[in-house]
């Protein structure tokens, strides 16, 4: 099966959105499912979207297979050129376990770095990231805040696009400006 990683053009905005919409209703439930969909949209429409970091990967057909979106986070108003927050991603549930993510997130990473970005945090289960080179990220100076809400500590991560990032951002992960996560 062919393959295509791109950045977001118009004709996928919609596409993306549903199959991120059906893959968190399968894994999920359906109001989980349009929080996602809420977020992307909201991301889309404020100064910390990176439209070239929105990224889909096609199949042969044209039809969209794979999604994840970076975009830049703050901590505490520091490191808006230099951190993103990678969320959210989804595989179409039948191709899941396919590689599709480890090459999107690794495409994105490679291309956030030539943008002149430092870090990547993410939120999730460490299974999926840890083999992309997240670490966690309480152990750099990097804690979840009151509005993230995370069952384990692990499950906030980090991750270098550059040697010695970590060691400079540290602080307080909030998503209080996001208004689709309250």
């Amino acid at each position: 099966m062919s393959r295509t990683i791109k950045a977001m053009e118009e004709k996928y905005r919609q596409p993306s959105l549903d199959m991120v919409r059906r893959t968190f209703t399968n894994s999920e439930t359906a109001e989980d499912a349009q929080t996602v969909v809420d977020l992307i949209e909201e991301i889309r429409s404020m100064s910390t979207y990176v439209p070239e970091l929105e990224l889909i990967m096609a199949d042969e057909n044209d039809e969209v297979i794979g999604y994840a979106m970076f975009s830049r986070f703050h901590l505490g108003g520091k490191y808006m050129d230099e951190l993103l927050l990678l969320s959210p991603v989804a595989v179409k549930t039948e191709l899941q376990r396919q590689h599709i993510s480890k090459e999107l997130i690794g495409y994105g990473f490679e291309k956030a770095k030539e943008i002149g970005f430092k870090a990547v945090i993410v939120e999730g289960n460490p299974q999926n990231y840890r083999s992309r080179g997240f670490k966690t990220s309480a152990d750099y100076g990097i804690v979840a805040g009151e509005s993230v809400g995370l069952p384990a500590v692990e499950c906030m991560m980090v991750k270098e696009l550059c040697e010695n990032a970590r060691d400079h951002i540290s602080g307080v992960v909030e998503y209080s400006e996001y208004k689709s996560l309250k």
